[in-house]
């Protein structure tokens, strides 16, 4: 199996991860690109509805739920106490496809553009201590550092960076 292509989002909660990774999978979809995301999450979440007939048989006890439609399916996985998946588990379970955007693990090392913004809950920069972190996307001006800094709207030279760095090559469209 091949392993894909993959660029990651790290940044500190409220650093405008989630707007730069939408704009991101938006700009490459345009260029042509099959794009899928991961997004890590440090708390507990539901893709659920109570009451819906999944999440009752979820709650019956099911390890795996999938939900299946002309549209769109979803497999939900219950840990049950078992330890969070591995990164590369998740990775695995993908589908082919040209880049694989990755939102959050900021300890892996994987090669990552850091999110800055002044509102962020912790402006504490990552860079210094991650050596995967190849680029900064900040709303502020940024100084004290030798990688390359993307205003954080500037998604057409973000997307054209990370194209560079993992090799996506020329789009099909």
């Amino acid at each position: 199996m091949t392993v894909p292509k993959i660029f990651g989002i790290a940044g500190w909660k409220n650093s405008g991860k989630t707007g730069l990774a939408v704009r991101l999978v938006t700009e490459f979809t345009r260029r042509g690109y099959k794009i899928s995301t991961i997004k890590h999450a440090h708390h507990d979440f539901d893709i659920d509805k109570v009451g819906a007939d999944s999440y009752r048989h979820r709650q019956a006890g099911a390890h795996e739920v999938t939900i299946v439609s002309g549209t769109r399916y979803a497999i939900m996985h219950e840990l049950r106490g078992a330890l969070e998946p591995e990164f590369e588990e998740i990775l695995a379970r993908l589908a082919p496809c040209d880049l694989v955007l990755i939102e959050g693990y900021k300890r892996e090392p994987i090669p990552k553009i850091e999110a800055r913004r002044l509102e962020a809950a912790n402006r504490e920069p990552l860079a210094p201590s991650d050596p995967h972190i190849c680029a900064i996307a900040a709303d502020h001006a940024v100084t004290d550092t030798g990688l390359p800094v993307f205003d954080l709207d500037d998604t057409g030279a973000i997307a054209d960076f990370i194209a560079d760095i993992v090799g996506l090559g020329r789009a099909t469209a």
